[in-house]
């Protein structure tokens, strides 16, 4: 064998050994660049789910944010329907007609009466623009009309002898039968 086929022989031995490692480093890159490739796809497809995730998650937070401040306004909406009605009744009750008035003071105040044993010192007061009918009221039974108070009408009933005071104000009546029934009242105004 010649020094020219040998060089020749290691030239290609050499050469078939580069082309070896160069398609071994091919394939290990190839294959590098694949896992490079399907972890880049992962941590995309992660951060995606984590993006839909706080998007949803933002989502609801502004859905409840806004049920919340719709049912706040709704009640607020209500409360101030429910308190122009308590306006209106308690106009309607501030203007009676003059024989409506008399005919419920005349109760309350035989209501008011009942709570005190016979003989007792009682004093009854009301409004003043009502003071003229209670004294009219009391001149045939045992009590004595004291100094005025703030409400639209009724009667507060007091005896110092027993320390009692009892209140049966028109305003009295009203926020009873108001909070018996406010609940029925909602419920009628706004088909609950």
């Amino acid at each position: 064998m010649s020094l020219d086929t040998v060089v020749e022989d290691i030239r290609d031995e050499a050469r078939a050994r580069a082309e070896e490692i160069r398609e071994n480093a091919e394939a290990e890159a190839e294959e590098i660049v694949s896992e490079a490739e399907a972890d880049a796809e992962r941590i995309r497809e992660q951060r995606l789910e984590e993006a839909e995730r706080e998007i949803e998650r933002e989502r609801e937070q502004a859905l409840s944010s806004a049920k919340l401040e719709a049912k706040q306004e709704r009640l607020a909406a209500r409360r101030d329907v429910l308190e122009d009605v308590r306006d209106r009744v308690e106009e309607s009750i501030a203007s009676l007609e003059e024989d409506r008035r008399r005919d419920l003071t005349e109760t309350l105040l035989d209501a008011t009466l009942a709570e005190f044993d016979d003989g007792e010192d009682v004093v009854v007061s009301t409004r003043s623009a009502d003071a003229d009918l209670l004294a009219d009221l009391v001149a045939d039974r045992d009590a004595e009309v004291g100094e005025d108070v703030d409400c639209l009408g009724g009667v507060v009933g007091e005896s110092e002898t027993s320390r009692v005071r009892v209140n049966n104000t028109f305003d009295s009546v009203l926020e009873t039968v108001w909070d018996d029934e406010l609940k029925n009242l909602s419920e009628r105004l706004f088909d609950q």
